[in-house]
């Protein structure tokens, strides 16, 4: 039976949230989804269940408020763009 990861990957999770560190959280998911599932099979140690979906559902959330945040600089600079834009065509 292999060891479990649960403790890196919640430290993998907390330093991608806290950090809005995209590839760290990331990381975080991809590794707990698949510990998981082997510890769904019996082939990992259930001890660090809890450590393991904690760390996944915080690289979830990081991935997710990192998008976001992504998401809005867009949506702010396609509106700084516009307005740039408006106000060369009227010459004001």
């Amino acid at each position: 039976m292999q060891p479990h990861r649960g403790g890196l990957i919640l430290a993998l999770g907390i330093l991608g949230l806290l950090f809005s560190c995209a590839p760290v959280s990331i990381v975080a998911w991809v590794m707990g989804k698949g510990d998981l599932a082997k510890i769904g099979a019996g082939v990992m140690d259930p001890a660090g269940r809890g450590s393991t979906q904690a760390g996944m559902i915080l690289g979830l959330i990081g991935t997710i408020l990192f998008l976001l945040g992504v998401l809005v600089i867009l949506v702010l600079m396609l509106g700084f763009g516009v307005a740039i834009f408006s106000a060369v065509e009227t010459g004001g």
